[in-house]
């Protein structure tokens, strides 16, 4: 039990220093502090996911759980990053905020949706697998299969969304 507490806060301490670390490349990369906050806001929506495909599948939160949930933030924020991107490559072209927010979750929608499900349904053996070796590993499954199930479409429909809100707040029309 010590050794578990000791490795979950050395986990959590990664995980916060990783998050820190995105969000400051992000800020040079965007030349903007809200923008980061866009693309990580996901992170929170793939937890939702680990949350409730552990509760679908009877199983507790464990360390191999919270790597895959780790594994799994880098997958959401590269999903959003990239429409985060045409977002702002739309209005470069002179689309207004709301029509270059649509259009780019249109445009990335079968990428991102291509990206998702083959990593779901690669993992898809490991997660039904029975044997005593892949116990272990089944948690970490269970947490990007479900993680990816949900921030997938969250990042399609509440990451425009959201820039649209945070461009009117600010004026970006």
């Amino acid at each position: 039990e010590k050794e578990t507490k000791a490795s979950m806060s050395g986990m959590l301490k990664a995980l916060l220093t990783g998050i820190f670390g995105v969000f400051c490349i992000l800020s040079f990369q965007f030349k903007s502090y809200i923008e980061p906050m866009v693309v990580m806001i996901t992170i929170p929506f793939a937890f939702i996911g680990v949350v409730w495909g552990h509760i679908v599948m009877g199983l507790d939160l464990s360390m191999p759980s919270i790597m895959g949930f780790v594994s799994l933030a880098g997958i959401v924020v590269n999903d959003s990053i990239l429409l985060v991107s045409f977002i702002k490559i739309h209005m470069a072209r002179g689309e207004n905020i709301t029509s270059a927010a649509t259009l780019a979750s249109r445009e990335r929608f079968r990428a991102v949706m291509l990206t998702s499900l083959t990593t779901i349904v690669g993992l898809l053996p490991l997660l039904v697998e029975r044997s005593m070796q892949a116990q272990i590993l089944i948690p970490l499954a269970a947490s990007i299969v479900f993680g990816l199930l949900a921030s997938t479409v969250l990042v399609l429909l509440v990451v425009p969304s959201l820039y649209a809100i945070l461009g009117d707040f600010m004026g970006l029309d």
